[in-house]
């Protein structure tokens, strides 16, 4: 069946419509006015004949409704005006200093390698070559500068992680104002919608299928 929107209700609030619906029609066995439902009417009649119904449903809660949806413009302008935190932008510079803290690690640890291969090589065919052992001083050496090169740049892909973090800014205020604001108002539409439209439209549909009834 063709589901009638009623003017003022938008389309991305007939889904939270059905929602309301449909547990008005779960919890039905829960409510004594809804005792016919399953008997005299099936769940899924009542269901397409409020769904068809929908603009006289909706009309009942229509203030409540209206409220609600200011209060989502008002938080969608909000939100919209929020600007995202700067993120810092490497100058020229940055670009060479990051391949230099890059490159030194490698370029000692590859150096570290040689000469301590090397130096080992010559200490083991002539012990009594001093050059060797100069060899793997210097093999040391550049190893110690590979490992303080990894730890600085470790230390600096770190600080840059922080750095550039997306932190949550708002510019109007406490994020959660308008937020609470609004869940209050969607929330006093639904249960204007269930109490004053659903459950009513649900009773009289029964009721008028009630042969008890005059």
């Amino acid at each position: 069946m063709h589901m009638n929107v009623a003017p003022h209700l938008l389309t991305e609030d007939r889904a939270e419509y059905e929602r309301v619906l449909d547990d008005a029609l779960s919890t039905a066995h829960a409510r004594p006015e809804l005792a016919g439902v399953g008997t005299r009417l099936t769940t899924a009649q009542l269901r397409a004949m409020t769904l068809n119904a929908t603009a006289l449903v909706t009309s009942a809660a229509a203030n409540e409704y209206d409220h609600f949806v200011r209060v989502r413009e008002r938080s969608r302008a909000s939100a919209g005006t929020r600007t995202p935190p700067p993120y810092d932008l490497p100058g020229p510079g940055a670009g060479v200093v990051a391949i230099v803290t890059v490159m030194v690690p490698v370029l000692a640890g590859t150096a570290a390698a040689v000469l301590l291969l090397v130096g080992a090589v010559l200490r083991a065919l002539a012990p009594t070559v001093a050059f060797g052992a100069t060899l793997l001083t210097a093999g040391l050496v550049f190893g110690s500068l590979a490992a303080a090169g990894l730890l600085c740049a470790g230390a600096g892909l770190l600080v840059t992680a922080l750095r550039n973090s997306p932190v949550a800014v708002n510019a109007g205020g406490p994020p959660t104002a308008p937020d609470d604001e609004l869940s209050r108002a969607r929330e006093t539409w639904r249960l204007a919608l269930l109490e004053r439209g659903i459950l009513p439209f649900l009773r009289d549909a029964l009721a008028a299928t009630d042969p008890a009834e005059p």
